[in-house]
């Protein structure tokens, strides 16, 4: 199968991850892949330096160079696919008559409603098949008007750490941590208001009652670091916050947690989340979005319900104080990503969506 891989996104975040690890992915399966990106970006360069066939846009006016770009490689050779893998990608792909020869696939990674606008419904409904990243986001599609046949979930999927990796933890706490045996709380994500990090901020100061030398470390970056920061001063606890800003290695800040902390006010899925369940954390997250098709209360993780501080903090108190609890939600949560949110079976799952694109078939 030959495809054609678009994402015109400039930072790397989760859906820049998983287009990677979806054409690698195929790459290893024998594949033939295809990518255009943004010049420069993080998606464009790992590609480009895993030996990928790439093709680069400046970042102005990314979309109308990703059109001309496109129609030219549509014009000369054959795509069994075309798979859009955000907004921007899937307006140059169908205004590069992209939904001709080629079946193109739009990926879908948001949950709120389709816009109204003629234009933006168009693009979607150029596209054989929609890809949602999970059954939260193919209903919110859906109830934009669309056939259910024409959506498909494909759950985002998460590279399995080695064992070797995960013994690296003690290391991993030197470098995060100035005491490494007290509790250290964590959350990966962008700082944006939906993420909802200052649900853990507002937490930490009764967590700290019972718990006095625990620590939090936010990874990532973003518009609400200025605010987050200020609240946690707010809150007494700014010299217990650790703002690691954007780190490459994220594997290191994994293995040096005792707890991942998922606040997000309605997520689509959560890569963040995947990848600590994968890392053997146990977690704690706010239910909403789709965190429910992945966290099962009580089995694989422990879920609160709404901005309740108190409720967050009794959760991470029950796992500090019995360790067991912890150890045995961590395992569990590994098992579940190794069941069903592998990179593995994400790559899988899309093949089996383009070989019924290539064939007619709907949505199974």
């Amino acid at each position: 199968m030959t495809t054609l891989q678009i994402d015109l996104g400039r930072q790397w975040r989760g859906g820049q991850s998983q287009a990677y690890l979806l054409a690698t992915g195929l790459s290893e399966c024998g594949h033939t892949v295809e990518i255009v990106g943004v010049s420069g970006s993080p998606f464009l360069e790992r590609a480009r330096c895993a030996g990928m066939t790439v093709h680069g846009v400046g970042p102005r006016a990314r979309r109308l160079q990703a059109t001309l770009l496109l129609r030219r490689l549509l014009a000369t050779r054959r795509f069994d696919i075309v798979h859009a893998h955000e907004p921007h990608a899937l307006t140059a792909a169908v205004w590069a008559g992209a939904s001709g020869p080629s079946g193109l696939v739009a990926a879908r990674r948001v949950a709120y409603p389709l816009s109204r606008s003629a234009f933006s419904r168009l693009r979607y409904v150029r596209a054989r098949r929609i890809v949602a990243v999970s059954n939260f986001v193919r209903d919110s599609v859906i109830a934009s008007g669309f056939p259910p046949a024409q959506v498909e979930v494909v759950y985002d999927g998460v590279p399995l750490p080695r064992a070797a990796e995960m013994g690296e933890r003690a290391l991993s706490r030197k470098r995060w941590m100035e005491d490494d045996r007290a509790l250290l709380l964590g959350c990966v994500g962008c700082l944006l208001p939906e993420k909802g990090q200052d649900l853990l901020i507002r937490a930490l100061p009764l967590v700290r009652r019972r718990l006095p030398g625990c620590r939090l470390l936010l990874a990532g970056d973003g518009p609400s670091r200025a605010g987050l920061e200020r609240l946690a001063r707010e809150c007494g606890v700014g010299e217990a916050v650790r703002f690691a800003g954007w780190v490459e290695d994220i594997a290191d800040v994994y293995r040096a947690m005792d707890v991942f902390l998922f606040p997000s006010v309605a997520e689509p899925l959560g890569s963040s989340l995947l990848a600590a369940m994968a890392h053997g954390l146990p977690v704690v997250a706010r239910r909403g979005g789709a965190v429910p098709e992945v966290i099962a209360h009580g089995s694989n993780g422990l879920m609160i319900d709404g901005a309740d501080p108190a409720a967050l903090a009794a959760a991470v108190i029950n796992m500090a104080d019995d360790p067991a609890i912890a150890e045995r939600l961590g395992r569990a949560a590994r098992q579940t990503i190794e069941r069903s949110f592998s990179a593995e079976r994400m790559v899988a799952n899309t093949v089996a969506v383009y070989r019924r694109v290539c064939e007619g078939g709907t949505a199974s």
